[in-house]
């Protein structure tokens, strides 16, 4: 018989912010910035979790918002879960890169690209930054433009400011100071 394939999920709140976070039996899979009411989440777990059951457990996704939170409120600098990557292998690669990226520090786009040996995949490496599934966790928030500034993020910038802000940096003006 075989077991049915879940995908579990809960909603955090932190400030006037609002995310869903998502696991699969192998971990976690999904962390996002719930803006519209789960289209994106839906869209997202339509492509890449087909077969698999929807299931809202809370308890079941403590330990994933317990770290969650903690980072959020600077308690904690290092995620110790598993995760799960749900991309294409050069999106997976980029992703992997972005771990790497120590806690209070910034990279750009190019030294991602450099990393993972691809130096001229510049802007296909901002797609793949752009298409993560794990924001936060995967800290695509620490990538930044050749010249400081602030660039896109699925969250919106004012939470990138933010998480920069956690870990000690100073944006003004949209740039990253130091």
């Amino acid at each position: 018989m075989e077991t049915e394939k879940k995908v579990w999920w809960a909603t955090l709140s932190f400030e006037h912010w609002k995310f869903v976070v998502a696991a699969v039996e192998e971990g976690l899979c999904y962390i996002d910035r719930e803006e519209q009411p789960y289209d994106e989440w839906l869209a997202w777990t339509g492509k890449h979790c087909r077969g698999y059951t929807l299931v809202q457990d809370p308890e079941r996704m403590r330990p994933y918002i317990e770290q969650i939170e903690a980072y959020l409120k600077g308690q904690l600098k290092e995620f110790d879960m598993p995760l799960v990557y749900k991309g294409t292998a050069f999106q997976e690669a980029v992703w992997r890169s972005l771990c790497k990226i120590p806690y209070g520090e910034t990279v750009t786009y190019a030294q991602i690209a450099d990393a993972i040996g691809r130096p001229k995949a510049v802007r296909a490496v901002g797609a793949a930054v752009g298409a993560n599934p794990l924001m936060i966790v995967i800290p695509c928030h620490r990538v930044i433009g050749k010249d400081r500034t602030l660039t896109g993020f699925g969250g919106g910038l004012d939470l990138k400011t933010r998480l920069l802000a956690i870990e000690g940096l100073t944006v003004r003006d949209g740039v990253v100071e130091g």
